[in-house]
Protein backbone atom coordinates (compact mmCIF):
# COMPACT_ATOMS: atom_id res chain seq x y z
CA UNK A 1 0.00 0.00 0.00
CA UNK A 2 2.87 2.40 0.75
CA UNK A 3 2.61 6.58 0.44
CA UNK A 4 0.04 5.59 -2.06
CA UNK A 5 -3.17 5.81 0.44
CA UNK A 6 -1.87 9.10 1.18
CA UNK A 7 -2.08 10.74 -2.32
CA UNK A 8 -5.71 10.68 -2.40
CA UNK A 9 -5.47 13.38 0.49
CA UNK A 10 -3.57 16.40 -1.91
CA UNK A 11 -4.18 15.09 -5.23
CA UNK A 12 -7.27 18.05 -4.60
CA UNK A 13 -4.52 20.52 -5.64
CA UNK A 14 -4.64 19.89 -9.38
CA UNK A 15 -8.17 20.94 -9.86
CA UNK A 16 -7.49 24.25 -8.40
CA UNK A 17 -6.63 25.56 -12.12
CA UNK A 18 -9.34 24.75 -13.67
CA UNK A 19 -11.74 25.54 -10.89
CA UNK A 20 -10.63 29.34 -11.48
CA UNK A 21 -10.47 28.60 -15.84
CA UNK A 22 -13.60 26.70 -16.03
CA UNK A 23 -15.20 30.05 -14.42
CA UNK A 24 -14.30 31.88 -16.97
CA UNK A 25 -13.71 29.37 -20.35
CA UNK A 26 -16.62 26.81 -20.24
CA UNK A 27 -19.89 26.93 -20.54
CA UNK A 28 -21.56 27.48 -16.90
CA UNK A 29 -23.35 23.76 -17.69
CA UNK A 30 -20.29 22.20 -18.81
CA UNK A 31 -18.45 23.92 -15.74
CA UNK A 32 -20.83 22.51 -13.22
CA UNK A 33 -21.08 19.37 -13.91
CA UNK A 34 -17.32 18.78 -14.74
CA UNK A 35 -15.82 20.26 -11.22
CA UNK A 36 -19.07 18.38 -9.70
CA UNK A 37 -17.85 15.33 -10.73
CA UNK A 38 -14.53 16.06 -10.04
CA UNK A 39 -15.04 16.96 -6.46
CA UNK A 40 -17.63 14.17 -5.59
CA UNK A 41 -14.98 11.64 -6.99
CA UNK A 42 -11.96 13.44 -5.11
CA UNK A 43 -13.69 14.01 -1.96
CA UNK A 44 -14.93 10.08 -2.24
CA UNK A 45 -11.56 8.77 -2.64
CA UNK A 46 -9.90 11.04 0.44
CA UNK A 47 -12.82 10.06 2.65
CA UNK A 48 -11.53 6.15 2.12
CA UNK A 49 -7.98 7.01 2.14
CA UNK A 50 -8.76 7.89 5.86
CA UNK A 51 -10.90 5.24 6.54
CA UNK A 52 -7.62 2.55 5.12
CA UNK A 53 -5.40 4.41 7.58
CA UNK A 54 -7.92 4.75 10.26
CA UNK A 55 -7.91 0.67 10.33
CA UNK A 56 -4.55 0.93 10.93
CA UNK A 57 -4.68 3.65 14.05
CA UNK A 58 -7.64 1.75 16.04
CA UNK A 59 -5.89 -1.51 15.45
CA UNK A 60 -3.12 -0.36 17.79
CA UNK A 61 -5.30 1.01 20.59
CA UNK A 62 -5.60 -1.35 23.36
CA UNK A 63 -9.02 -3.18 23.77
CA UNK A 64 -9.94 -2.50 20.34
CA UNK A 65 -13.08 -4.66 18.86
CA UNK A 66 -10.68 -5.84 16.16
CA UNK A 67 -8.67 -9.08 15.65
CA UNK A 68 -5.35 -9.41 17.01
CA UNK A 69 -4.06 -10.28 14.65
CA UNK A 70 -4.49 -6.71 12.90
CA UNK A 71 -2.24 -5.43 15.43
CA UNK A 72 0.64 -7.44 13.72
CA UNK A 73 3.81 -5.41 13.80
CA UNK A 74 3.91 -7.09 9.85
CA UNK A 75 0.36 -5.28 9.27
CA UNK A 76 1.30 -2.54 10.52
CA UNK A 77 4.87 -2.16 8.92
CA UNK A 78 2.65 -2.47 5.67
CA UNK A 79 1.78 1.05 6.26
CA UNK A 80 3.88 3.90 6.25
CA UNK A 81 4.09 6.02 9.45
CA UNK A 82 1.06 4.13 10.98
CA UNK A 83 1.87 4.68 14.64
CA UNK A 84 1.29 8.55 14.24
CA UNK A 85 -0.87 9.34 10.77
CA UNK A 86 -3.11 5.96 11.96
CA UNK A 87 -3.78 7.37 15.17
CA UNK A 88 -4.31 10.86 13.92
CA UNK A 89 -6.66 9.68 11.42
CA UNK A 90 -9.39 8.50 13.37
CA UNK A 91 -10.79 12.38 15.03
CA UNK A 92 -9.83 13.45 11.15
CA UNK A 93 -12.30 11.22 9.97
CA UNK A 94 -14.31 11.37 12.93
CA UNK A 95 -14.37 15.39 11.77
CA UNK A 96 -15.71 14.53 8.31
CA UNK A 97 -18.34 12.62 9.63
CA UNK A 98 -19.85 15.21 11.93
CA UNK A 99 -19.23 18.11 9.26
CA UNK A 100 -21.00 16.06 6.56
CA UNK A 101 -24.03 14.73 8.38
CA UNK A 102 -24.46 18.63 10.12
CA UNK A 103 -24.46 19.88 6.43
CA UNK A 104 -27.13 16.92 5.32
CA UNK A 105 -29.15 17.81 8.74
CA UNK A 106 -28.77 21.89 8.26
CA UNK A 107 -30.10 20.70 4.10
CA UNK A 108 -32.97 19.29 4.84
CA UNK A 109 -33.74 21.01 7.78
CA UNK A 110 -34.55 24.07 6.09
CA UNK A 111 -36.41 22.47 3.39
CA UNK A 112 -38.42 20.81 5.65
CA UNK A 113 -39.13 24.14 7.41
CA UNK A 114 -39.63 26.36 4.12
CA UNK A 115 -42.38 23.59 2.82
CA UNK A 116 -43.73 23.56 5.97
CA UNK A 117 -44.15 27.69 6.03
CA UNK A 118 -45.85 27.26 2.44
CA UNK A 119 -48.29 24.64 3.34
CA UNK A 120 -50.98 26.98 3.85
CA UNK A 121 -50.88 28.51 0.43
CA UNK A 122 -51.82 27.32 -3.25
CA UNK A 123 -49.65 24.22 -4.50
CA UNK A 124 -48.54 26.40 -7.35
CA UNK A 125 -45.23 26.77 -9.46
CA UNK A 126 -44.89 30.30 -7.54
CA UNK A 127 -45.23 30.69 -4.29
CA UNK A 128 -45.61 34.84 -2.83
CA UNK A 129 -45.09 35.56 0.11
CA UNK A 130 -46.43 38.77 2.06
CA UNK A 131 -42.81 39.89 3.38
CA UNK A 132 -41.29 43.01 3.19
CA UNK A 133 -37.92 41.42 3.34
CA UNK A 134 -36.91 41.05 -0.31
CA UNK A 135 -35.56 37.39 -1.00
CA UNK A 136 -36.15 34.66 -3.86
CA UNK A 137 -35.10 31.16 -4.22
CA UNK A 138 -35.44 27.98 -5.97
CA UNK A 139 -37.45 25.09 -3.09
CA UNK A 140 -36.62 21.58 -4.54
CA UNK A 141 -39.95 19.21 -4.03
CA UNK A 142 -40.40 16.54 -2.18
CA UNK A 143 -42.21 13.65 -2.76
CA UNK A 144 -45.83 12.56 -1.42
CA UNK A 145 -48.37 15.22 -1.87
CA UNK A 146 -51.65 14.92 -4.41
CA UNK A 147 -51.13 16.21 -7.63
CA UNK A 148 -53.77 17.73 -9.86
CA UNK A 149 -55.98 15.74 -11.76
CA UNK A 150 -56.77 18.35 -14.81
CA UNK A 151 -59.63 15.34 -16.57
CA UNK A 152 -61.43 15.29 -13.31
CA UNK A 153 -60.91 18.82 -12.27
CA UNK A 154 -59.95 17.34 -8.89
CA UNK A 155 -57.25 17.69 -6.65
CA UNK A 156 -56.78 14.81 -3.68
CA UNK A 157 -55.63 15.30 0.04
CA UNK A 158 -57.77 18.57 0.85
CA UNK A 159 -57.70 19.60 -3.17
CA UNK A 160 -59.55 21.90 -5.55
CA UNK A 161 -62.14 20.63 -7.13
CA UNK A 162 -63.29 22.36 -10.20
CA UNK A 163 -67.14 21.01 -10.30
CA UNK A 164 -68.04 22.77 -7.07
CA UNK A 165 -65.48 25.63 -6.81
CA UNK A 166 -64.65 24.41 -3.13
CA UNK A 167 -61.23 22.92 -1.14
CA UNK A 168 -61.33 21.00 1.86
CA UNK A 169 -59.73 21.24 5.24
CA UNK A 170 -59.42 25.44 4.85
CA UNK A 171 -60.30 25.64 1.43
CA UNK A 172 -61.38 27.88 -1.27
CA UNK A 173 -65.69 28.51 -1.05
CA UNK A 174 -66.85 29.70 -4.61
CA UNK A 175 -66.79 29.34 -7.92
CA UNK A 176 -65.21 33.05 -9.29
CA UNK A 177 -62.60 32.75 -7.86
CA UNK A 178 -59.23 33.14 -10.06
CA UNK A 179 -55.67 31.24 -8.79
CA UNK A 180 -52.38 33.48 -10.14
CA UNK A 181 -48.97 33.15 -9.93
CA UNK A 182 -49.48 31.16 -6.95
CA UNK A 183 -51.64 34.29 -5.29
CA UNK A 184 -55.21 34.22 -5.28
CA UNK A 185 -57.36 36.64 -6.71
CA UNK A 186 -60.96 36.38 -5.47
CA UNK A 187 -64.34 38.07 -7.00
CA UNK A 188 -66.50 36.14 -4.56
CA UNK A 189 -65.03 33.75 -3.10
CA UNK A 190 -63.23 33.13 0.21
CA UNK A 191 -60.95 31.20 2.67
CA UNK A 192 -62.39 29.55 5.40
CA UNK A 193 -59.82 28.22 8.69
CA UNK A 194 -56.61 28.59 7.58
CA UNK A 195 -57.34 30.94 4.45
CA UNK A 196 -57.36 33.90 2.84
CA UNK A 197 -60.58 36.25 3.63
CA UNK A 198 -60.69 38.60 1.01
CA UNK A 199 -63.05 41.02 2.23
CA UNK A 200 -59.95 42.33 4.49
CA UNK A 201 -57.66 41.19 2.20
CA UNK A 202 -55.68 38.58 4.89
CA UNK A 203 -55.57 35.20 6.40
CA UNK A 204 -55.56 33.52 9.32
CA UNK A 205 -53.02 31.27 10.92
CA UNK A 206 -49.69 33.70 9.22
CA UNK A 207 -51.56 33.75 5.91
CA UNK A 208 -51.55 36.77 3.98
CA UNK A 209 -52.08 40.01 5.01
CA UNK A 210 -52.38 42.87 2.69
CA UNK A 211 -53.14 43.27 -0.92
CA UNK A 212 -50.62 41.43 -2.93
CA UNK A 213 -52.74 40.58 -6.21
CA UNK A 214 -50.63 43.55 -8.03
CA UNK A 215 -48.37 40.90 -8.67
CA UNK A 216 -50.36 38.66 -10.25
CA UNK A 217 -50.06 39.86 -13.96
CA UNK A 218 -46.14 39.82 -13.84
CA UNK A 219 -46.33 35.95 -12.24
CA UNK A 220 -49.14 35.12 -14.72
CA UNK A 221 -47.19 36.60 -17.93
CA UNK A 222 -43.84 35.05 -16.99
CA UNK A 223 -46.03 31.68 -17.43
CA UNK A 224 -47.21 30.85 -13.83
CA UNK A 225 -49.88 28.13 -13.69
CA UNK A 226 -53.02 29.86 -13.34
CA UNK A 227 -56.74 28.02 -11.82
CA UNK A 228 -59.58 29.41 -13.52
CA UNK A 229 -63.08 27.38 -12.87
CA UNK A 230 -60.56 24.40 -12.52
CA UNK A 231 -58.78 24.58 -15.62
CA UNK A 232 -54.91 24.78 -14.86
CA UNK A 233 -53.24 27.26 -17.76
CA UNK A 234 -50.56 29.63 -17.91
CA UNK A 235 -48.45 31.43 -20.06
CA UNK A 236 -46.69 28.80 -20.80
CA UNK A 237 -49.88 26.31 -20.92
CA UNK A 238 -48.11 24.19 -18.48
CA UNK A 239 -50.17 23.08 -15.25
CA UNK A 240 -49.08 23.61 -11.44
CA UNK A 241 -46.49 21.70 -10.48
CA UNK A 242 -46.84 22.08 -6.94
CA UNK A 243 -44.72 20.85 -4.43
CA UNK A 244 -43.54 17.54 -5.90
CA UNK A 245 -41.36 19.20 -8.56
CA UNK A 246 -40.52 22.55 -6.92
CA UNK A 247 -41.12 25.82 -6.08
CA UNK A 248 -40.37 29.70 -6.92
CA UNK A 249 -40.12 30.85 -3.30
CA UNK A 250 -40.45 34.99 -4.04
CA UNK A 251 -41.55 37.97 -1.46
CA UNK A 252 -43.65 40.52 -2.41
CA UNK A 253 -40.58 43.06 -0.94
CA UNK A 254 -38.38 41.58 -3.79
CA UNK A 255 -41.42 42.18 -6.27
CA UNK A 256 -41.52 45.64 -5.65
CA UNK A 257 -37.96 46.58 -6.64
CA UNK A 258 -38.45 45.41 -9.82
CA UNK A 259 -39.63 45.96 -13.04
CA UNK A 260 -42.52 43.36 -15.04
CA UNK A 261 -39.66 42.39 -17.54
CA UNK A 262 -37.09 42.12 -14.36
CA UNK A 263 -39.64 39.85 -12.60
CA UNK A 264 -40.01 37.87 -15.68
CA UNK A 265 -36.30 36.84 -15.90
CA UNK A 266 -36.31 36.29 -12.02
CA UNK A 267 -39.33 33.32 -12.29
CA UNK A 268 -37.20 32.00 -15.44
CA UNK A 269 -34.32 31.92 -13.49
CA UNK A 270 -35.13 30.46 -10.58
CA UNK A 271 -37.16 27.39 -12.99
CA UNK A 272 -33.73 26.87 -14.70
CA UNK A 273 -32.95 26.05 -10.68
CA UNK A 274 -35.59 23.86 -10.71
CA UNK A 275 -35.35 21.99 -13.93
CA UNK A 276 -31.81 21.32 -13.60
CA UNK A 277 -32.15 20.35 -9.98
CA UNK A 278 -29.08 22.83 -8.94
CA UNK A 279 -29.33 22.37 -5.58
CA UNK A 280 -28.00 18.47 -5.99
CA UNK A 281 -25.21 20.25 -7.04
CA UNK A 282 -24.26 22.56 -4.31
CA UNK A 283 -25.31 19.93 -1.89
CA UNK A 284 -22.62 17.71 -3.40
CA UNK A 285 -19.73 20.14 -3.55
CA UNK A 286 -20.64 21.39 -0.08
CA UNK A 287 -20.33 17.54 1.35
CA UNK A 288 -16.97 17.51 -0.75
CA UNK A 289 -15.42 20.73 0.63
CA UNK A 290 -16.49 19.60 4.41
CA UNK A 291 -14.62 16.06 3.13
CA UNK A 292 -11.26 17.64 1.67
CA UNK A 293 -10.59 21.19 3.16
CA UNK A 294 -8.29 20.89 -0.21
CA UNK A 295 -11.64 21.50 -2.26
CA UNK A 296 -13.68 24.29 -0.72
CA UNK A 297 -12.06 25.93 -4.74
CA UNK A 298 -14.52 23.74 -6.50
CA UNK A 299 -17.55 24.58 -4.13
CA UNK A 300 -16.69 28.44 -4.79
CA UNK A 301 -16.56 27.64 -8.32
CA UNK A 302 -19.60 25.58 -9.10
CA UNK A 303 -21.71 28.06 -6.43
CA UNK A 304 -20.79 30.47 -9.11
CA UNK A 305 -21.00 28.39 -12.58
CA UNK A 306 -24.69 26.96 -11.00
CA UNK A 307 -26.04 30.79 -11.20
CA UNK A 308 -23.83 31.25 -14.68
CA UNK A 309 -26.05 28.02 -15.78
CA UNK A 310 -29.53 29.90 -14.94
CA UNK A 311 -28.43 32.86 -15.98
CA UNK A 312 -28.16 31.43 -19.38
CA UNK A 313 -31.10 29.51 -19.33
CA UNK A 314 -33.45 32.74 -18.21
CA UNK A 315 -31.69 34.58 -20.58
CA UNK A 316 -32.10 32.43 -23.53
CA UNK A 317 -36.35 32.07 -22.26
CA UNK A 318 -37.29 35.97 -21.88
CA UNK A 319 -34.79 36.73 -25.11
CA UNK A 320 -33.10 39.60 -23.35
CA UNK A 321 -29.68 39.38 -21.51
CA UNK A 322 -29.70 43.06 -20.54
CA UNK A 323 -33.07 42.50 -18.52
CA UNK A 324 -31.24 39.12 -16.77
CA UNK A 325 -28.66 41.36 -16.28
CA UNK A 326 -30.54 44.49 -14.71
CA UNK A 327 -32.68 41.87 -12.33
CA UNK A 328 -29.36 40.51 -10.92
CA UNK A 329 -28.08 44.01 -10.23
CA UNK A 330 -31.42 45.01 -8.89
CA UNK A 331 -31.76 41.66 -7.17
CA UNK A 332 -28.61 42.19 -5.30
CA UNK A 333 -28.67 45.15 -4.17
CA UNK A 334 -31.87 44.32 -1.83
CA UNK A 335 -31.88 40.66 -1.71
CA UNK A 336 -30.43 38.80 1.84
CA UNK A 337 -29.65 35.74 -0.32
CA UNK A 338 -30.92 31.97 -0.26
CA UNK A 339 -31.58 30.40 3.62
CA UNK A 340 -28.39 28.07 2.92
CA UNK A 341 -25.72 28.03 0.39
CA UNK A 342 -27.78 24.27 -0.97
CA UNK A 343 -30.44 26.42 -2.44
CA UNK A 344 -30.40 28.34 -5.76
CA UNK A 345 -31.38 32.14 -5.90
CA UNK A 346 -30.86 34.81 -8.06
CA UNK A 347 -28.55 36.81 -5.85
CA UNK A 348 -27.01 33.52 -4.48
CA UNK A 349 -24.03 33.48 -4.50
CA UNK A 350 -21.37 34.48 -6.63
CA UNK A 351 -19.38 37.75 -7.60
CA UNK A 352 -22.44 39.51 -9.06
CA UNK A 353 -20.06 42.21 -11.51
CA UNK A 354 -18.89 38.81 -13.43
CA UNK A 355 -22.24 37.87 -13.44
CA UNK A 356 -23.71 40.93 -15.14
CA UNK A 357 -20.50 41.12 -17.06
CA UNK A 358 -21.22 37.96 -18.59
CA UNK A 359 -24.41 39.04 -19.48
CA UNK A 360 -23.80 42.30 -20.89
CA UNK A 361 -21.48 39.90 -23.45
CA UNK A 362 -21.82 37.59 -26.00
CA UNK A 363 -23.21 33.87 -25.07
CA UNK A 364 -20.52 31.15 -24.33
CA UNK A 365 -20.12 28.53 -26.87
CA UNK A 366 -21.57 25.22 -25.71
CA UNK A 367 -18.56 22.22 -25.66
CA UNK A 368 -18.44 19.45 -24.10
CA UNK A 369 -15.15 19.04 -23.38
CA UNK A 370 -12.59 22.00 -23.23
CA UNK A 371 -10.30 22.28 -26.36
CA UNK A 372 -6.83 20.24 -25.55
CA UNK A 373 -4.38 23.02 -26.59
CA UNK A 374 -5.90 25.89 -24.44
CA UNK A 375 -5.24 26.85 -21.14
CA UNK A 376 -8.61 25.58 -19.29
CA UNK A 377 -8.00 22.51 -21.67
CA UNK A 378 -4.83 21.39 -20.03
CA UNK A 379 -6.12 22.49 -16.62
CA UNK A 380 -8.84 20.15 -17.10
CA UNK A 381 -6.96 17.61 -18.03
CA UNK A 382 -4.13 17.98 -15.34
CA UNK A 383 -7.16 17.54 -13.07
CA UNK A 384 -8.79 14.50 -14.94
CA UNK A 385 -5.29 13.02 -14.56
CA UNK A 386 -5.42 13.99 -10.73
CA UNK A 387 -8.89 12.05 -10.07
CA UNK A 388 -7.52 9.22 -11.96
CA UNK A 389 -4.81 8.76 -9.83
CA UNK A 390 -6.49 9.52 -6.93
CA UNK A 391 -9.59 6.58 -7.82
CA UNK A 392 -6.28 4.46 -8.44
CA UNK A 393 -4.57 4.83 -5.41
CA UNK A 394 -8.34 4.90 -2.98
CA UNK A 395 -9.03 1.28 -4.90
CA UNK A 396 -5.36 -0.04 -5.13
CA UNK A 397 -4.85 0.73 -1.16
CA UNK A 398 -8.48 -0.55 -0.57
CA UNK A 399 -7.41 -3.76 -2.33
CA UNK A 400 -4.22 -3.89 -0.36
CA UNK A 401 -5.30 -3.39 2.92
CA UNK A 402 -8.30 -6.17 2.44
CA UNK A 403 -5.45 -8.65 1.35
CA UNK A 404 -3.34 -7.72 4.16
CA UNK A 405 -5.79 -7.30 6.91
CA UNK A 406 -7.63 -11.10 5.27
CA UNK A 407 -4.36 -12.84 5.89
CA UNK A 408 -3.54 -11.53 9.49
CA UNK A 409 -7.15 -12.52 10.39
CA UNK A 410 -7.20 -16.38 11.29
CA UNK A 411 -9.61 -18.50 10.15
Amino acid sequence: MGVFVFMPLVLPLTAWPVARLAEQHLHPRTATRLLTAMAAVLALCSTVCLGLVMVVGTAQLPGNPLPDGWSDPEVRAAVPYDEVVGKAAIPALGAVLVACGRTLWRHARVRRRAHRALAGLPDTEVAVLPDAVPYAYALPGRRGGGALRVGGGRRGSGALRAGDGWRDGGALRGGVGRWAGGVLRVGVGRWVGDALRTGVGRRAGGAVRGSIGGHCGDALGAGVSRRDGGAPRGGGGRPARGSRAGRVVVTTGLLDHLRSAERRALFAHERAHLAARHDRFLLAVQLAARANPFLRPLRTAVAYTAERWADEEAARAIGSRRTVARAIGTAALVSRGTPVPTLAGLAAPGPVPRRVAALLGPAPAVRTWPPVFTSVGLAAWCAAAGTAVSAMSSANSAVTMVLILHAATPL
